[in-house]
């Protein structure tokens, strides 16, 4: 079953980034590393075609609320998100009290290859 979740509130910080709620003024980082080829794919989504698509998603997550913005702690930048996403299928071997998410994740193509997911996963686990 999934876990109710809000993290309007939660800050995790790791050696590198800053995990925290999106912000309106976001969108910017948002769309410079959604529009570029190769990062959504893996996550099932297209590359965003212009800003007002970034906005909607932006929005999307800040009124989900399940949804981490990734900050770069050295620039401020936002280099990706981090989901709390609903389980669509959990093992027949967990009591059905059980509660959890999926972990769903992007990141920067500029960002790829230094560990930085590994680093915010470990942190929100």
């Amino acid at each position: 079953m999934n876990a109710p979740v809000d993290l309007t509130f939660v800050r995790i910080r790791t050696p590198r980034l800053l995990l925290r709620a999106w912000r309106a003024d976001d969108l910017d980082d948002l769309y410079a590393y959604a529009r570029v080829d190769g990062v959504g794919q893996m996550a099932g989504w297209m590359p965003h075609d212009s800003r007002s698509e970034s906005e909607r998603i932006l929005r999307r997550f800040i009124e989900g609320k399940h949804t981490f913005a990734l900050v770069l702690l050295e620039s401020g930048r936002v280099v990706g998100s981090l989901g709390l996403e609903e389980g669509r299928v959990f093992p027949a071997s967990l009591p059905p009290s059980a509660l959890g998410r999926e972990i769903g994740y992007v990141l920067a193509r500029d960002m790829w290859g230094q560990g930085l997911m590994p680093e915010a996963v470990r942190a929100v686990i």
